[in-house]
């Protein structure tokens, strides 16, 4: 299930609105905060917290209160006083407009054409993995810093064809565990990571 979002839609760091919800309110997008600022995102929706589980542009600084997110036939822009960016970087198909898009019950936000979908979140995650989310050979996440700042951390888990590796960034060659098609395996080099 997923509700449009329509062309034009605008949502606000600190004023309504800030965020879309998904059809039964699980998941929302929109504006969360981030240090002095605003980060923008998807979250589950919780009690007493919500949990971040993909952020645009994770590594950039916090986006200020005057700026806003606006839906337009490019996807999703990021506007601020001095600049606009998107935070949907690539389309799968740069030559057709943007008709609408929808935030699943799933927490996948999808952007589409007439025919299509042009782009979803779910093929650039951050640091989680989402119930019916398909990891491709290649896709790699990244842990977010801590709880409450969901830059880039200081772990990896890459997929390949026939694995899961987990591996402390800057330090590809160590792999501190892989999950192989015959079960989990531990590497003598684990304790060399910590």
């Amino acid at each position: 299930l997923s509700q449009n979002i329509s062309i034009g839609t605008k949502l606000f760091p600190n004023s309504y609105p800030s965020s879309w919800l998904s059809p039964s309110g699980l998941f929302g997008f929109g504006f969360y905060p981030k240090g002095n600022g605003y980060a923008v995102g998807i979250w589950l929706i919780g009690t007493p917290t919500n949990t971040t589980v993909w952020t645009a542009n994770r590594d950039d600084p916090p986006i200020s209160s005057n700026a806003y997110l606006w839906f337009t036939r490019q996807g999703w822009l990021l506007t601020t006083p001095d600049t606009q960016k998107k935070i949907n970087a690539e389309f799968e198909d740069q030559l057709s407009p943007v008709v609408s898009a929808s935030l699943f019950d799933s927490g996948n936000l999808v952007i589409h054409n007439e025919t299509h979908t042009l782009w979803e979140s779910y093929k650039y995650p951050t640091d989680t993995i989402l119930g019916g989310q398909y990891l491709p050979s290649g896709t790699e996440l990244v842990s977010s810093f801590s709880s409450s700042d969901q830059s880039s951390g200081r772990f990896g888990l890459v997929v390949e064809d026939y694995f899961l590796a987990a591996y402390p960034i800057n330090s590809t060659n160590i792999r501190y565990w892989t999950f192989t098609a015959s079960g989990l395996n531990d590497s003598s080099e684990w304790l060399n990571c910590w």
